[in-house]
């Protein structure tokens, strides 16, 4: 029937876990002009019902329930198309326009595909030349196999196998960030995005051939070229993520749903080559004395204004200001709840709603961090870390930041030697891959007269402490820099490497605020031992800050509130001064 919409989504009740989740859902399908008041009297049974409005701009979505695809429906909305849930095999064979972003593993997403009779359907529909995009994971499947966890059965419909990202040559794994592509054939949706940067977060690819090369319409390099994206007829898939690719991004989608805008130009320039420096906007948020949810300064400061009234200082409202860095040129948006380690996170209702808001016009990755563990709340009902995170990616969320819990699970591993797999670091990963997990490190400079006075990793300082001290070590904190912990950050840094991390936000407390550039003695100790991207935070006050800090460590990104905020440094300013430099960036 025209105009039928289809769930295959599933809205998971806190007690419920992904997986299990997924093999319950039911489908309902309903006319547009009855959905408000079915939806009403059984949107108590936590499923996602998809309203059709009968119209043929829709297009079929094939998602199977993990991770974040809220941004890919958001933006599928905000260029003016419905969406059609997928739910059966016949769905598929029916649909005149399918999208499949992948996201999660590769097998679990087999499986559910294999279980479902989607796999068969899928391979049907694609060898039938029918339009079909596909994204991340939704371009991986189409091979034969995938290392990860593996070797794992593709749908086999591409030959060769998807392997992992080589680290030995000194590429960071994940590859997190936006990348230039080479076009090496026709493909009407990438016109002219080969001179723009796209935004890629994943460990494995897929490698070109003699097999496959009728297949490959575009390469990216990180360490080796992989394959960036496929086309064949109809059919096209990208590894990257145009959702999180800004307006550059939006334009492939348009040309994938709307045929008659292929061609177009693209409205931005650009001159990509290789791997882009990030530079990404940080926004502390905190309710203030009305309840209200504010930007405002670090929670382990003073942020409250110096007047009578003592009020909470008030930088802006977090969802006007994470859409105006957006069109300033931010290359990624991080929210951090400031007090979130004091309540339970889920019962934070304004800051899921703020994460669904920015979504709906913000395509470039969001990061929320605070208060992400296992919660016990006042009736007794255990909540595991994996629930609190699933929450905020299906909130908007693309990567989950946690600080105070992956201290404590670092610290009992280098007791044990045991992954349990208990912890909020390990179950994350496990599920939503490592590239979705971000470790906020927390530290302060301890000066010391000996490298033999503490038993963790030491440097020599460039600046002698106040004592005319030539070393110091980093020692970790927990609770918004309030408690001090027996671990230092370089120790911190190589554990939650080991337990999945897929990132490094790396603070640091005596710089905070300061305006006087990043502590590059930290920086470069992290960047160089770890094999995971790092992010530069603390003390941005200049443009200059931000190539120095590129110029003298291996550090990926670089973040900054507080001058962003209060508009002394402009983002674009920051662009133009990397790039006199030398310095790629996204422009």
């Amino acid at each position: 029937m025209e105009g039928v919409a289809y769930a295959y989504t599933t809205s998971f009740t806190k007690q419920s876990f992904l997986l299990s989740a997924l093999s319950s859902s039911s489908i309902i399908t309903i006319h547009q002009k009855h959905h408000k008041t079915i939806l009403k009297s059984i949107s108590r049974r936590n499923l996602v019902i998809c309203a059709s409005s009968g119209s043929s701009s829709a297009v079929k979505l094939l998602d199977y329930g993990a991770g974040n695809v809220r941004s890919l429906r958001n933006a599928i909305h905000y260029l003016g198309f419905d969406i059609e849930d997928v739910r059966t095999p016949k769905d598929i064979l029916d649909a005149e326009r399918l999208i499949f972003p992948g996201v999660g593993a590769f097998g679990s997403a087999m499986d559910v595909l294999v279980k479902t009779g989607m796999a068969e359907a899928l391979c049907t529909y694609i060898k039938n030349d029918r339009p079909f995009l596909g994204i991340c994971l939704g371009l991986q499947l189409l091979f034969e196999s995938s290392e990860e966890n593996g070797p794992v059965n593709g749908l086999g419909l591409i030959p060769g196998v998807v392997g992992r990202f080589n680290s030995s040559n000194g590429f960071r794994v994940p590859h997190i960030g936006w990348n230039a592509l080479q076009i090496t054939k026709d493909s009407e949706i990438l016109d002219d995005i080969g001179d723009h940067h796209v935004y890629f977060v994943h460990s494995y690819r897929a490698m070109p051939s003699d097999d496959n090369k009728e297949w490959i319409s575009s390469t990216c390099n990180y360490g080796d070229d992989f394959i960036a994206s496929i086309r064949r007829g109809n059919v096209h898939a990208v590894q990257f993520h145009p959702e999180k690719s800004g307006d550059v991004g939006l334009s492939v989608l348009r040309r994938f749903l709307d045929p008659k805008t292929q061609g177009t130009k693209n409205p931005t320039q650009g001159k990509a080559s290789k791997l882009a420096k990030r530079v990404i906007a940080c926004l502390d948020v905190r309710t203030n004395d009305k309840g209200d949810l504010v930007v405002t300064k670090g929670d382990q400061y003073d942020v409250r204004e110096h007047t009578k009234e003592n009020e909470v200082r008030n930088l802006g409202k977090p969802v006007e200001l994470a859409g105006q860095y957006y069109k300033d040129g931010a290359d990624e948006v991080s929210f951090l709840n400031i007090t979130g380690f004091r309540d339970f996170p889920l019962g934070d209702l304004p800051m899921l709603q703020v994460l669904r808001r920015t979504s709906e016009n913000v395509f470039v990755p969001l990061t929320v961090g605070g208060g992400i563990r296992d919660f016990t709340d006042a009736n007794g009902r255990h909540y595991t870390s994996l629930e609190v995170a699933s929450e905020y990616f299906r909130s908007g969320a693309d990567k989950i930041s946690i600080g105070s819990d992956a201290v404590h699970a670092a610290e009992e591993y280098m007791k044990t030697k045991v992954k349990t797999g208990k912890s909020s670091l390990e179950q994350i990963s496990k599920v939503y891959g490592s590239q979705a997990v971000v470790v906020s490190i927390d530290p302060r400079r301890v000066y010391l007269k000996s490298p033999n006075d503490v038993q963790f990793k030491t440097i020599r300082v460039t600046k002698p402490g106040p004592g005319g001290e030539e070393y110091a070590w980093y020692q970790c904190t927990v609770n918004g820099g309030r408690e001090g912990r027996p671990i230092g950050a370089y120790e911190l840094a190589k554990v939650v490497e080991e337990l999945g991390a897929g990132e490094i936000l790396l603070n640091c407390i005596d710089c905070d605020g300061q305006g006087k550039g990043f502590d590059i003695d930290l920086i470069k100790l992290i960047s160089d031992a770890v094999s995971i991207p790092v992010i530069a935070s603390s003390g941005a006050g200049a443009a200059e800050h931000f190539s120095e800090v590129f110029m003298e460590t291996n550090a990926s990104a670089a973040l900054a509130a507080g001058i962003f905020h209060r508009k002394e440094v402009p983002i674009q300013s920051v662009k133009e001064h990397l790039l006199k430099e030398g310095i790629e960036v996204r422009v």
